[in-house]
């Protein structure tokens, strides 16, 4: 069995389980088209069975593995196609809920917003990834509840992780955390002016850059 670890700062076992595999595909420890048991891998990673699989099966869920019943588990290549139809999903969804919230939020919603940039800008500064990632996500659900869709936030929120389990941030591409941030800013602007024509074409321009940065580093 390859050398895996379990991240320490996974919010749960199962999620836990997800990163150390996706982290194994990403380091070349787990390779496409091999089968590996999920056996194994709960003793590897020193945790029972039942966490193991939901990991397996989160990763399942998003394309990157096959589970194959009283076998194991395959790993699948990431596929370029997946990223551009999750960041379409997003296209549809987040654009207009950014002018919503920029026409409908209240003083107090848009200060939660604008503090939410200011965590990022500080995260991007000191290039910390763990801090600034989390970040990153408070921003993109706080624009969607300010914009009263709170089951559009949880959707999203479900295809970022899966985004994040498909491949590499965007990072990996050249792109760093201030470059990041910098494509928020004018959403956020445009968010406090009230412009909402503004914000719903700042945060397309933001989400298509990330589409093409993924997309082009899995091709």
């Amino acid at each position: 069995m390859p050398e895996l670890a379990l991240p320490p700062d996974a919010r749960s076992l199962a999620d836990a389980v997800a990163q150390a595999v996706r982290d194994g595909v990403a380091a070349g420890e787990l390779v496409p088209d091999t089968t590996y048991s999920v056996y194994q891998l709960a003793d590897l990673l020193g945790v029972s069975r039942s966490p193991a699989r939901e990991g397996l099966l989160r990763l399942a869920e998003a394309g990157l593995i096959e589970i194959h019943r009283n076998r194991g588990f395959r790993v699948l290549p990431p596929s370029a196609h997946d990223i551009e139809e999750i960041i379409g999903i997003r296209l549809t969804l987040e654009p207009p809920a950014a002018r919503h919230a920029a026409e409908r939020g209240t003083d107090a919603q848009h200060g939660s917003i604008r503090t939410a940039l200011e965590t990022m800008a500080a995260a991007a500064a000191r290039g910390d990834d763990a801090s600034f990632w989390p970040a990153d996500r408070a921003l993109h659900d706080l624009l969607l509840r300010t914009a009263g869709r709170p089951r559009t936030a949880a959707i999203v929120e479900r295809l970022r992780t899966t985004t994040a389990l498909l491949g590499p941030p965007s990072t990996a591409s050249g792109r760093t955390l201030p470059d990041i941030h910098a494509e928020h800013e004018p959403v956020v602007a445009a968010v406090l002016a009230r412009d909402g024509a503004a914000a719903e074409a700042a945060m397309r321009a933001h989400l298509e850059a990330t589409r093409d940065l993924l997309v082009g580093h899995l091709r």
